[in-house]
């Protein structure tokens, strides 16, 4: 048995691929999960890049970060979302590339 394959039990336990996102969208496996984040790529995209910058930056998303994630996400947009674009927006974003005075 492969890791990758879609399983229904685990052992002798069955697995529960159901779930329900925040806004009530009901989720029972990978292929309702795809679906529901392509449906809001727009929103997957945004949370996406916070992380990326938090983790890259080193300190969290703040306020004034936002317009520069707003224009990553634009960026991206334009290339379907994809990781290398969310990639090279963040590389070339501000708020990678400058410290504020109290990052030091």
């Amino acid at each position: 048995m492969s890791v990758s394959n879609w399983r229904t039990t685990d052992g002798k336990s069955p697995i529960d691929a159901t779930a329900q996102l925040v806004d009530g969208t009901k989720l029972d496996g990978p292929l309702s999960l795809r679906r529901a984040l392509l449906e809001r790529s727009d929103v997957f995209a945004t949370v996406a890049t916070e992380k990326l910058l938090t983790y890259a930056s080193g300190r969290a998303v703040q306020y004034q970060d936002m317009p520069a994630v707003r224009a990553i996400i634009r960026d991206a947009a334009r290339d379907k979302y994809r990781f290398s674009s969310l990639v090279i927006g963040i590389v070339k974003s501000t708020p990678f590339q400058m410290r504020t005075k109290g990052e030091l």
